[in-house]
């Protein structure tokens, strides 16, 4: 099943602090539940939900959206359809 997973890495950890997946056959509902950490993390680094959603909703987009890094805070967000 395909999903749009969002994982957030603190302090430079290998494993993400945070992990949101959204089955994509329910994402455009799901945007109304997602945690306020992951909806503020997208907005903090300037991203588009809504044309996130897009993408997602291609067959052929598939891997990694986007990864952000935030070096001085030791934080990064992974952004993928798997």
């Amino acid at each position: 099943m395909r999903g749009l997973r969002i994982r957030i890495f603190k302090d430079g950890e290998e494993k993400p602090e945070t992990t949101i997946t959204i089955p994509l056959g329910i994402l455009r509902f799901a945007k109304k539940l997602m945690p306020k950490q992951a909806a503020l993390a997208l907005q903090e680094y300037g991203l588009d939900l809504n044309h996130i959603l897009e993408l997602a909703q291609q067959k052929e987009i598939q891997g990694t959206l986007v990864e952000i890094e935030k070096h001085k805070k030791g934080e990064k967000v992974i952004i993928t359809i798997e």
